[in-house]
């Protein structure tokens, strides 16, 4: 059998953040508008593959992912051995902003999941200009912890596979079982305490309740959808953001959960879809 090659490129960005340099892995496929994708807490682009396998979709946008850095091919910075790693918001910003402009990236749709759920929130109220639209993917404003996160990164205890389970129940109950296991490999890969630092900004620095209602969707249309089976980010707290943004638009997706991007892409693609066709309408 011959071999069969997908249509994504992948290069490694050299790039300065925060004051240090670092390597950035970035997977991208298509042409036209971009369409940047932000992966979710603990995982990596890989995360966007099938997005970035569907014709439909990249005929008419570049459809970019990145790993974060310490995320799947991307590297902690050099003397990430003497620190703890801790996501902020700001530092998220900083990275996305970082990110768009090295790739030269013309007023984007930014989509993001989870933590990128939540970031996408705050780059709607703080950079509206710099998108043509904005889709969050599990967004809500805030979440409340319901397990204790030293369980994450235990010398007497598996991280990956202890990462792994806690979001198992985050999948939807008919995700199709390759890609429910596809999903949660990514986080059994995942480095130590990486999942951790990303639940302080989504858990404590990323709490945006307090001015989610200022965000202005006449500067930057504002696009929710969210799988119904997620007690991470429930339905309810998405449909609490879009009343509280007047003009935004939230779809509640019946049958997928906390990762619908990767636990059951063809039908998170067939809610996608329209959601671009308004955004290209709108910018016709």
């Amino acid at each position: 059998m011959s071999a069969r090659f997908e249509p994504i490129t992948g290069r490694y960005m050299h790039l300065e953040l925060f004051g240090r340099p670092h390597r950035i892995y970035v997977e991208e496929a298509g042409q036209g508008v971009p369409l940047l994708c932000l992966h979710t807490a603990g995982s990596d682009g890989r995360q966007y593959r099938a997005l970035m396998n569907d014709a439909t979709i990249t005929a008419q946008h570049r459809v970019i992912a990145f790993d974060m850095p310490w995320h799947g091919k991307s590297s902690p910075p050099e003397g990430w051995h003497d620190e703890e790693y801790q996501l902020t918001s700001q530092q998220y910003t900083t990275m996305i902003l970082a990110v768009m402009k090295a790739l030269q990236l013309d007023k984007p749709i930014v989509m993001g999941c989870s933590i990128g759920g939540r970031i996408v929130l705050h780059l709607a109220l703080e950079h509206p200009e710099e998108f043509r639209a904005i889709i969050g993917l599990q967004a809500g404003a805030h979440v409340d912890p319901y397990y204790d996160l030293n369980f994450l990164h235990r010398p007497d205890v598996h991280g990956g596979e202890v990462c792994a389970a806690i979001v198992s129940g985050l999948v939807g109950p008919n995700a199709p079982t390759k890609e429910r296991w596809e999903t949660l490999w990514h986080y059994m890969q995942g480095g130590p305490g990486v999942f951790k630092g990303d639940l302080y900004f989504y858990k404590l620095d990323g709490d945006i309740r307090d001015r989610v209602a200022q965000i202005d969707t006449g500067r930057c249309p504002l696009f929710l959808l969210s799988g119904e089976y997620d007690y991470s980010c429930t339905p309810e707290e998405t449909m609490a953001v879009a009343a509280s943004v007047k003009g935004s638009e939230a779809t509640i997706m019946k049958g997928l959960g906390h990762f619908p991007m990767s636990e059951d892409p063809e039908a998170f693609i067939g809610h996608l879809r329209p959601v671009l066709a308004k955004i290209a309408a709108a910018n016709k």
